[in-house]
Order: C-alpha cells, then structure tokens, then sequence
C-alpha cells in the first residue's frame, strides 16, 4: 500500500506541474516581467500549502488523498513558468505555517 500511495503522490505532482506550466504559457506570452502578485494562484498556493501541513486537523477524509490534493495544488502554482508563482508560494508557505503554529499550541 505504500508503494502504491507515493505513486499517487508523484502522479498529482507531474499533472500539477504540468498543467500549472500550461496555464501559465497561455496566460503570460512573456518572461518574468510581470511583479504583482496574483490572486488565484496565491489562492491555490494557500490552500496546497495548508492541505499539506495541516491534513491532521480533517480527520473525516483519508490523510493520502488530502496530501495529494495538496500536493498537485502545490504543484500548479510551482510548475509555472519560471519566476512566476514564487511570491504566491512564499506567502503560502508562512500562511500555512502560522495556522499550523497556531492549531498546535490551541489543540
């Protein structure tokens, strides 16, 4: 069952990262030069990065689907084209880890 269930994990990566890659082609024609942080991804990010961390707190829904949720979440937003997504990841990451702190010290 293990083998089984990285293999999951690495299967909603790839499709992330290769959808987030198309999307983002089809949405920016251009190289990095676009600064502002957009919203949807961010959006997307938060909720990867929360999933990830915190998949102890929705105890009604099986710990590997909620990770590979998050993990093909995750990997949208990463799989962009370089340089965009990693203002929305960074941001998710500290968002995450704050509840994450924060569930800890109440639970």
């Amino acid at each position: 069952m293990n083998d089984l269930v990285y293999l999951i994990y690495l299967l909603a990566f790839i499709i992330g990262a290769i959808i987030g890659l198309l999307l983002s082609y089809k949405k920016h024609g251009e190289a990095f030069i676009y600064n502002k942080i957009e919203i949807i991804p961010l959006i997307i990010s938060i909720v990867g990065w929360i999933l990830l961390l915190n998949f102890g707190l929705l105890t009604f829904i099986p710990s590997f689907i909620l990770i590979a949720i998050a993990l093909f979440l995750i990997a949208i937003v990463l799989g962009m084209r370089p340089g965009y997504g990693r203002y929305e990841t960074a941001i998710a990451i500290l968002i995450s880890i704050v509840i994450w702190t924060l569930s800890y010290l109440i639970l």
